[in-house]
């Protein structure tokens, strides 16, 4: 039994491994895409499909290393400014929104006994386990009559109230104890005074995590922006890339690329408390 433990163990040490590989690859097809010349991406990437076989080539180290698509994507592409500056607009308004009204109700719902508090809980845990398909119709319906169509507020109202993040919160606000809770009634603290200072520090971890979700989710969204967005100037960077023809895909590698950065970021420096705040509902009291 313990060479078949071992066996298993080794096993799947091997196929996180590969999986960690492939995970990688796409990356790194990215950053040697983007330091290769026009010509030599046209010669490995429509060469074979023109030519008969109908395979694209590739190589992961460029033979003529250079800057030329870099340079041009930010010297000479405004609308990735445009694009840029939306990602963050979206972004950052959603995210706020979700502080200022996913914090208080995620508190309220997980402090409150009521039948109709675990009622309202279990519909918005249906309504997360929802694809973006299937409240599509709905959710276009009612932005056209609110006049939101084709406007950044399409992307940001839906996913201010989105019910995820509550979810996540939720599960940090049930780690605060009772008996602070009472303790701090009893020395005259109100509602509002045991949210601020003393339910907010406590899970503020799962707080940051929900946060830290979130802006990988938002930063990556597609679906909404291509079905509530018309004009492409308020596109935000993940459903805008140049169309991979010859002489341009340098540039479209550049452009995804720079695209992966600030998520790469966010989720390097908050990758600690990410994993904390996560494993914090399975957590005993």
């Amino acid at each position: 039994m313990r060479y078949v433990a071992e066996g298993i163990h080794l096993l799947l040490k091997v196929l996180v491994i590969i999986g960690a590989v492939l995970a990688v690859l796409p990356l790194l097809f990215l950053l040697s895409g983007a330091f290769m010349g026009e010509t030599e991406l046209d010669q490995l990437l429509f060469s074979g499909a023109d030519g008969g076989a109908g395979y694209a080539a590739w190589h992961m180290i460029p033979l003529y290393p250079t800057f030329q698509n870099i340079v041009e994507l930010l010297f000479d592409t405004p609308e990735y400014y445009v694009l840029f500056w939306n990602s963050v607009k979206i972004v950052g308004v959603v995210i706020a929104g979700q502080l200022v009204f996913a914090v208080p109700a995620a508190w309220g719902l997980s402090r409150s006994g009521s039948r109709w508090a675990k009622l309202i809980f279990g519909l918005y845990m249906f309504c997360m386990i929802l694809p973006f398909q299937v409240t599509m119709l709905s959710q276009y319906i009612v932005l056209n009559r609110l006049n939101m169509i084709n406007t950044h507020w399409a992307i940001i109202l839906p996913l201010m109230f989105s019910t995820f993040p509550i979810f996540i919160m939720y599960s940090a606000f049930e780690q605060v104890p009772d008996s602070v809770v009472e303790a701090a009634r009893l020395d005259g603290a109100g509602r509002f005074r045991i949210f601020i200072y003393m339910a907010v520090p406590i899970a503020k971890r799962g707080i940051i995590a929900a946060v830290i979700l979130g802006f990988l989710e938002y930063w990556n969204v597609v679906e909404q922006p291509v079905v509530f967005l018309k004009d492409k100037y308020l596109w935000p960077l993940s459903v805008y890339l140049p169309n991979v023809t010859e002489g341009c895909a340098g540039r479209a590698f550049t452009f995804a690329l720079f695209s992966c950065v600030p998520p790469l970021i966010v989720f390097y420096v908050g990758r600690g408390i990410l994993a904390e705040g996560i494993s914090i509902g399975s957590a005993e009291d």
